[in-house]
């Protein structure tokens, strides 16, 4: 029944006993409900409705979800999310406000959740573009959306070549920054309104960026090696200073951290005082080596000491080198792949890790950080991944909630 209807026959039968309660009495009773639980009450009675409100939604703690990224979008109008808490797989849908079938889940923030979409006409070109690139491409725009509330708000035009080469991160406040190789945009709302271009200072092109809210600052990876071999390198970039504020993060003490790992990677850890960073541990230090598992290591900003957070079980690392399934087929053990970790594709944020690879069709691997650093975080399978039976999945922290409208 929709919010506010009823028919004749509900109008005239007995009040429930809920409705008798006093307001404040109603108000303790629905605040105890999970998010999620008063949403779907919501449209239950007229009462509930108005009870329910966005402002009184903001109230209850944000429903955290791992959110999917179809390895092909081919929009559908929904997207799928993984309740950790609840070990549920979850269907978002967007056709009730969003008016634009094609679209990719790029980042989010406390709420909101940003968006690729394809629009109808090409955008103006009211930024130069980051790409000489004279190659048709169908015209895209960022969209910020509360899934939740059922609203959306297009963002100031980009030229094709940010759609197409640029890393999403969205910060407090509605902030927005947008990196390529060689530059970054930023947005806030309560600004000029407009895009502010941020030449980058960097070595390479930042692999894996994260903005780590409790720090204030953005940090990524740069490749500072040869052709023949890579050899990594942590930089940072206060939120404050965009402008030639990067710099590079090391210390004496640290000594090969960064050589241990293959194609590493970072992620936000809890609370956003912590970068994880995650690869495969070479066997070796040769440039061929293959990888024996993934680890994870972690850096606490306040400290600056780097620690290990996590390693992957063995048993669970060979799942993702087809080991597992040449030995339910009962065939020959493949060779371990030069490659490393190169099939093991990561994501995540908030100290939270899934795995996914081309070999382990249909679920995912997970850690959760340990807050006491000392039992290695928690491992476990995901399984019932809905939707995609083929590709390699992609996604992202999602904090759902109502304290942060378009």
């Amino acid at each position: 029944m929709a919010a506010g209807g009823g028919t004749a026959d509900e109008e005239s039968a007995p009040a429930a006993p809920i409705h008798h309660l006093p307001p404040d009495a109603l108000h303790n009773v629905l605040l105890r409900l999970p998010l999620r639980d008063a949403v779907v009450c919501r449209p239950v009675s007229r009462l509930f409705h108005e009870t329910l409100s966005s402002p009184f939604l903001a109230l209850l703690p944000a429903l955290r979800l791992l959110l999917l990224r179809h390895p092909r979008p081919e929009g559908g109008g929904c997207l799928h999310a993984f309740d950790p808490e609840r070990r549920r797989w979850l269907r978002l849908p967007f056709t009730s406000f969003l008016p634009h079938q094609s679209f990719s889940p790029v980042a989010s923030s406390s709420s909101l959740l940003y968006l690729w979409i394809e629009t109808a006409a090409p955008a103006p070109p009211t930024l130069p573009s980051s790409s000489s690139s004279s190659t048709a491409h169908p015209a895209k725009a960022l969209a910020v959306c509360n899934p939740f509330a059922g609203t959306y708000r297009l963002l100031p035009p980009l030229g094709s070549a940010w759609a197409r080469h640029g890393t999403v991160l969205a910060g407090p406040g509605g902030m927005v920054l947008v990196l390529t190789e060689l530059a970054a945009l930023s947005y806030t709302p309560s600004g000029s309104g407009k895009w502010m271009k941020h030449p980058l200072s960097l070595p390479s092109k930042p692999r894996s960026p994260i903005l780590a809210a409790g720090a204030a600052a953005v940090f990524a990876l740069c490749d500072v090696g040869t052709p023949w071999r890579s050899q990594w390198k942590l930089f940072s970039c206060p939120l404050a200073k965009l402008t030639g504020g990067w710099a590079p993060v090391e210390r004496v003490v640290w000594g090969d951290v960064f050589e241990i790992l293959k194609r590493p990677r970072l992620l936000a850890g809890a609370g956003g005082r912590r970068v994880l960073m995650i690869g495969g541990l070479r066997s070796s230090f040769a440039i061929d080596a293959p990888c024996s598992t993934v680890l994870i290591l972690r850096l606490d900003l306040a400290t600056m000491e780097w620690d290990e957070a996590g390693r992957m079980p063995p048993n669970m690392y060979r799942c993702f080198t087809g080991l597992c399934e040449a030995a339910a087929q009962g065939s020959a053990m493949p060779t371990p792949p030069t490659g490393g970790n190169n099939k093991v594709k990561v994501f995540g944020g908030d100290g939270k890790v899934w795995f996914a690879g081309k070999r382990v069709r249909g679920k995912l691997a997970m850690w959760e950080e340990d807050e006491v650093g000392s039992t290695g975080g928690k491992w476990d399978w995901v399984d019932g991944v809905p939707g995609y039976g083929d590709g390699v999945y992609r996604g992202f922290v999602f904090d759902g909630g109502f304290t942060a409208m378009p």
